[in-house]
C-alpha cells in the first residue's frame, strides 16, 4: 500500500460509522483516543508505558560505563527486584516499584509463541547475551580504537560509537530489536489477535457490558488498549500524542516514516484505526474492529521495513564514501541489524505469518556477522538485503532510502 496515494479520510468523517438495514450497530469514534464509562476513563495502558520507559533506561544504561554492571544491566532487563531482589536498578523510582519486567514480555504472544515455548526463550536469552557482551567486551575497552576483531571505540562525526570485534553497537541491537520482540509482536500478535480480543467469555461480556473485576473497562477494551499502549503509551498525551515523540521506540520510528513523502499519512492513519478500532469494540462492531486490527498489522510492519532498508543504505552510503565512514557505516548497520531482527514479529494482514520468516532473517543477519562482520561487509549484499524486504511489500527501495 503506498500511503501517499491514498486519500486518508479525515477523523471526522470517522466519527459515524452506521449500517443501516442490516442492523449493524452505529460506532461513534471520538475525535481522540478517550473513551469514559460513567464520566471516568475506561482506557488503561500502565503496564506498556511502564516497559516502554524501562526499555529507555536500559539502553541508556549500556552505555554508561562508569556505574552499569552486567548484573545492573540484566536485572534492568529482568526486574525481579519486586520478587525479592535487592538492588534498585531505575533512575526512575516508580520503575523499582513496579512489579512489570521487559524479558517476560518478549517474544510472548499468543499467536507466535504459545505453542513455540523453545524459540521465546532463545530470544529472551539472546538479548541477554547481548546485554552481557556490552559489559564483558565493550566496557573493558571503553578507550581502545576499535578494529577488526577488537571491540572499543570509533568516531562518527562528532560522536562516539562503541562497538563489539565486528562492528556492532550492542545498545542498538537490544533498542531497536525490542521494537519487534516486545513492542511489536505484543502488539500485533498478541493484543489485536483475535485469539485473545475474543478469549473465554470476553465477547459474551463485552456485549453485555460486564466488567474486569475492579476496573472501568472490558476484557477486550484493555486489551485493545493495551496494544495501543505500546504505540502511544510514553507520549506526553497519550489520548491524542504527538507522532514521532517518544524514546526511540515504535512512536519515533512511525514519526520518521510518516516524515517521508511515500509514506505520508501512515501516522495518522494508523492512529485513527486505534481509535476506531475501540469505538467498535463499544459498539460491538467485531468486523469493523478486527478491519482496523489488519490496518494496524500493516503499517507496523511497513514501518519496521522501511526503517530496516533505510539503514542498509545509510549504512551502504558511508561504506561507498572514498574515505569509507565507518563509524556512521556502522552505527546506521548496527541499527538495521535490529530492525531486521524485528521483521520476525511482522504481521501480514489476515494472515498468522511475518512477512519474512526467523529463518530468512536469520539468514541475512548471519550475513552481516560473517567474517570481520561490518569492517568487510560488502555494498551489494546491503543492496541484495534491501531488495529481498521490500520485495514482500508495496515500496522500493529508492522510496525507503529517502
Amino acid at each position: 500500500m503506498k500511503l501517499s496515494n491514498i486519500l486518508l479520510l479525515p477523523i471526522l468523517a470517522l466519527s459515524l460509522f452506521s449500517c443501516d438495514n442490516n442492523n449493524e450497530p452505529n460506532i461513534d469514534a471520538p475525535a481522540t483516543y478517550e473513551f469514559t464509562r460513567n464520566g471516568e476513563s475506561s482506557v488503561s495502558f500502565t503496564g506498556q508505558t511502564t516497559r516502554i520507559q524501562m526499555a529507555a533506561e536500559l539502553t541508556s544504561a549500556m552505555l554508561d560505563f562508569d556505574n552499569s554492571t552486567e548484573t545492573l544491566l540484566l536485572e534492568m532487563y529482568r526486574n525481579e527486584t519486586a520478587n525479592g531482589g535487592d538492588a534498585d536498578p531505575f533512575q526512575n523510582p516508580d520503575l523499582n516499584d513496579a512489579t512489570k519486567n521487559i524479558k517476560g514480555k518478549v517474544a510472548a504472544s499468543t499467536d507466535y509463541f504459545a505453542s513455540n515455548t523453545q524459540m521465546s526463550a532463545d530470544i529472551k536469552n539472546e538479548f541477554e547475551s547481548w546485554i552481557s557482551a556490552q559489559v564483558n567486551e565493550v566496557f573493558p575497552n571503553e578507550n581502545t580504537l576499535a578494529a577488526p576483531g577488537q571491540p572499543g571505540q570509533i568516531a562518527d562525526g562528532s560522536s562516539t560509537r562503541y562497538v563489539n570485534g565486528k562492528g556492532f553497537e550492542y545498545n542498538q541491537l537490544v533498542g531497536k530489536s525490542l521494537i519487534g520482540a516486545l513492542m511489536a509482536d505484543q502488539m500485533l500478535n498478541n493484543y489485536l489477535s483475535t485469539s485473545v480480543l475474543d478469549a473465554g467469555t470476553n465477547r459474551e461480556d463485552n456485549n453485555e457490558g460486564t466488567l474486569a473485576e475492579g476496573s472501568n473497562y472490558t476484557n477486550m477494551e484493555h486489551k485493545w488498549d493495551e496494544a495501543y499502549g505500546y504505540l502511544f503509551g510514553n507520549a506526553d498525551n497519550p489520548a491524542n500524542p504527538t507522532i514521532g515523540e517518544g524514546s526511540g521506540f515504535l512512536n519515533t520510528y512511525l514519526g520518521r516514516v510518516d516524515g517521508d513523502d511515500d509514506f505520508a499519512g501512515i501516522g495518522q492513519e494508523t492512529y485513527e484505526a486505534f481509535i476506531l478500532g475501540r469505538a467498535a469494540i463499544e459498539a460491538g462492531a467485531y468486523d469493523v474492529r478486527d478491519e482496523q486490527a489488519q490496518i494496524i498489522r500493516e503499517n507496523i510492519s511497513t514501518v519496521i521495513s522501511v526503517r530496516a532498508v533505510y539503514y542498509l543504505q545509510s549504512g551502504k552510503a558511508a561504506l561507498e564514501q572514498s574515505n569509507p565512514d565507518f563509524g556512521a557505516a556502522f552505527h546506521d548497520l548496527s541499527e538495521a541489524y535490529g530492525f531486521m531482527y524485528s521483521l520476525k514479529f511482522s504481521r501480514v494482514p489476515n494472515s498468522d505469518s511475518p512477512y519474512l520468516s526467523s529463518e530468512e532473517i536469520d539468514a541475512m543477519l548471519a550475513q552481516l556477522e560473517d567474517g570481520e562482520g561490518l569492517w568487510d561487509v560488502e555494498t551489494s549484499t546491503l543492496d541484495q538485503m534491501s531488495e529481498t524486504i521490500a520485495a514482500q511489500f508495496d515500496f522500493t527501495v529508492a522510496q525507503a532510502a529517502n
